[in-house]
């Protein structure tokens, strides 16, 4: 049966892929692309991957699909049609295509018990975890504690996009490109007229909050994290700007304590680093932050998950506020 379903997903994936490539209106081409992170979600949950599913799901089909839309309400409806056909790209796609092909051939396959990873990388983080860490979740463990560095390196990647994108969005249209009065107006007026949208929508909003809360502070036992808790917190604001209208969710959350508080989520992981080296252990060594070792990483791994989800959900807030509140691209 699970092969059954994976073989399904996977051939959705594909026919989702080439429907996206092939599609000319670029909403119905951003729709494939929600169709397509989601089944990519389910595979991850057939392959037991339940954290990176929560997140493929939360980021992939949710968020990134309402930033499409976004941005589609600022553009044109359709991709532009070039006149004469460029072999360049073509050419350079498939080389790129051949090498990754060839190189392939070259990993183990999937599943392989006698792949190096079984060999001693998942041995070892399986039988440290319970010793070290202390807590039931590897997954956390790994990436909270394990490969602290690689996960500061991932938030500040976020932090770093998220000012980018605000660069980017910063830079304003001319004036003769600007909507009219009127078309703003009811371009932030969102569903209002939508009674039975906004009834079903507002009932959804705190199942969101509540459920990012679970993830958020739950992660250590089950699938969950700073990451697919902030884009679940994210959500729920975006949904919220969507009923009411993005000049209310602006409002709510305006972009200077965003900013301010992307800032603080990025500064909070480094800082208990810092702490970590003060009483005199190694960066994000979480060990030394109390007397029992196990309290210690318990108590780290809640500080720089906090500032995780407190960096995503603040950072995607800005992201839909700055493609909301704008007149034109």
């Amino acid at each position: 049966m699970i092969t059954i379903l994976g073989l399904f997903t996977l051939t959705f994936l594909a026919v989702a892929a080439v429907a996206t490539v092939h599609s000319r209106n670029l909403f119905v081409a951003s729709m494939w692309f929600g169709i397509f992170s989601l089944m990519m979600a389910s595979n991850f949950f057939i392959l037991d991957a339940a954290d990176v599913a929560l997140t493929e799901a939360a980021v992939g089909a949710g968020v990134s699909t309402v930033l499409f839309m976004g941005a589609l309400s600022l553009t044109a409806g359709h991709e532009h049609v070039q006149e004469k056909f460029s072999w360049a790209p073509l050419a350079v796609l498939t080389v790129l295509f051949a090498v990754l092909f060839a190189a392939s051939f070259d990993q183990p396959l999937l599943g392989d018990p006698m792949a190096p990873v079984h060999q001693h990388v998942a041995p070892f983080y399986l039988s440290e975890t319970p010793k070290q860490i202390g807590i039931p979740n590897v997954v956390t463990a790994v990436l909270a504690s394990f490969r602290g560095y690689d996960t500061l390196g991932e938030v500040l990647v976020v932090f770093t996009a998220g000012i980018g994108v605000l660069s980017v969005l910063s830079f304003r249209p001319k004036k003769q490109q600007r909507l009219s009065g009127e078309v703003m107006a009811e371009k932030v007026r969102g569903v209002q007229h939508h009674t039975v949208l906004r009834v079903v929508g507002k009932l959804i909003i705190p199942v969101l909050m509540l459920f990012g809360l679970l993830v958020q502070f739950h992660g250590k036992y089950s699938p969950g994290g700073g990451f697919s808790a902030g884009a679940l917190f994210a959500a729920a604001v975006m949904l919220y700007g969507i009923l009411e209208g993005a000049d209310r969710s602006a409002k709510a959350m305006p972009q200077d304590w965003m900013l301010r508080l992307a800032a603080l989520g990025a500064t909070l992981y480094t800082g208990v680093g810092i702490a970590c080296m003060l009483l005199g252990g190694t960066f994000l060594d979480y060990n030394v932050l109390s007397t029992n070792p196990m309290d210690g990483q318990y108590l780290g791994i809640l500080l720089i998950e906090f500032g995780v989800g407190l960096t995503v959900t603040t950072v995607l807030i800005m992201i839909f506020n700055a493609i909301a509140n704008r007149s034109t691209y």
